[in-house]
């Protein structure tokens, strides 16, 4: 099918774009930004007047809970949920049932996105060593054959620092990338709650910052020692910050993302024991928010994810301590990253670049821009939409959501996925 996206307001950081123009789509592929190719007869017309047109977002850390866990979601109520909240791309962690540390398991996957109707990309992240369970290396080489974009080891520990070394030495050596969640297992103590005054105050297990910065510290070595390109996800504090950046400025090869929630949430939300904010690493300090969103702002931190972990209702109906954590974030990362603009907080090239085009550079996805020649990956989104967020409505299975009742500003009018029009 052959569209014209007419009158709308085309904003691209990675191009430059930033004008009102007439877009052009024709077999699955941006034909033409502002003049029409030759004989181009459209089969359909959209109008875009008074919205903006933006790339199709790309949500580097998110769960669909299938296989393994369908009772919560799946791969069909997941990928709606990405399409309609204006995700194009997602990257899977290699944590499901049975672990992708396989081809058969990557097969597994797509086809079950291609039974859902392929109505977002899926991209798999392979798992660095067999079942995830820091041993034995993976077969990199057969998983980057079979698509896998990344590799990681989840929130699994390795059994030593020799062979997290080797497997990123391997890796390395494939020209893959290396996804690090940094955790240590021990100094987790099985808490719960970011370690202040209010996990006191509630009686709360804590957990320290330590259980991220000193992981974090050891795998910035790891990474200066092997040389493998490393993509740290889902920072929450403020001298993890500081420490991406001076491993910047050493000219390692790292980049970070963090989850959307961190850049709004902090500990004091967690005051009434509403697990629904209950989250893996914990809500930290305002002064933790704080660095994150400077982070952002200043390039250290690289792109936004939605940390997307969709849970059933009982997961939720437990005691803070024994709840699932998680938060369901698709239906809600595009308003909160249009909020961080309306909010003063990121100017609108850098919100839409940091989660567009940097997380799709960084993962090297045919993703993230508007321009002739690439797919037609993109979101039609009304900035005058003012609406309250309610989680009965989300096209998620997951309703676990940290932001019932915020006002929201800006709202999905259409996707297109490869031209195709999803809403």
């Amino acid at each position: 099918m052959k569209t014209i996206i007419q009158r709308g307001h085309l904003i691209d950081p990675s191009t430059q774009l930033d004008k009102s123009a007439d877009i052009y789509i024709d077999n699955q592929l941006i034909v033409g930004i502002d003049d029409a190719p030759i004989d181009f007869v459209p089969d359909q017309i959209i109008d875009a007047r008074d919205k903006h047109v933006i790339p199709g977002l790309v949500d580097v850390q998110c769960r669909v809970r299938q296989p393994g866990s369908s009772q919560k979601a799946n791969t069909a109520s997941e990928t709606n949920a990405a399409a309609h909240g204006g995700i194009t791309s997602i990257c899977l962690p290699p944590d499901v049932t049975p672990v992708t540390d396989n081809a058969a398991v990557v097969e597994l996957i797509h086809h079950n996105n291609q039974k859902a109707g392929n109505r977002c990309h899926l991209y798999t992240i392979g798992a660095l060593s067999k079942g995830l369970e820091g041993e034995q290396l993976s077969n990199m080489g057969t998983l980057k054959r079979t698509g896998c974009v990344a590799l990681s080891n989840a929130l699994k520990p390795f059994g030593n620092n020799l062979i997290q070394r080797r497997a990123m030495e391997y890796a390395a050596g494939q020209e893959m990338l290396v996804v690090i969640q940094p955790y240590d297992q021990a100094l987790h103590a099985d808490g719960c709650a970011h370690e202040g005054s209010l996990a006191t105050r509630l009686g709360l297990p804590p957990i320290p910052e330590a259980a991220e910065t000193a992981a974090l510290a050891k795998d910035i070595e790891l990474v200066a020692q092997t040389s493998a390109r490393t993509h740290f996800g889902q920072l929450s504090c403020a001298r993890s910050v500081d420490m991406i950046r001076q491993a910047k400025k050493d000219r390692l090869p790292v980049t970070a993302d963090v989850a959307i929630h961190h850049l709004f949430l902090t500990d004091r939300d967690i005051d009434g024991f509403d697990t629904n904010k209950l989250t893996f690493p914990p809500l930290r300090s305002e002064a933790d928010r704080d660095a994150l969103r400077e982070g952002l702002k200043d390039g250290t931190i690289d792109c936004i994810c939605s940390d997307h972990q969709p849970h059933d209702i009982d997961a939720k109906l437990q005691p803070f301590p024994s709840a699932e954590p998680g938060i369901s974030g698709l239906d809600t990362l595009l308003p909160l990253i249009f909020r961080l603009v309306d909010d003063g907080i990121l100017e609108l090239h850098q919100a839409i670049a940091a989660s567009t085009s940097n997380p799709a550079k960084i993962f090297k996805l045919p993703a993230g821009q508007l321009a002739t020649g690439e797919l037609a990956d993109l979101v039609i989104v009304d900035r005058q939409a003012h609406y309250s967020c309610e989680p009965e409505l989300f096209y998620s299975a997951g309703k676990n959501t940290a932001f019932k009742g915020w006002d929201f500003s800006t709202k999905v009018v259409k996707t297109l996925v490869a031209g195709k029009q999803i809403q």
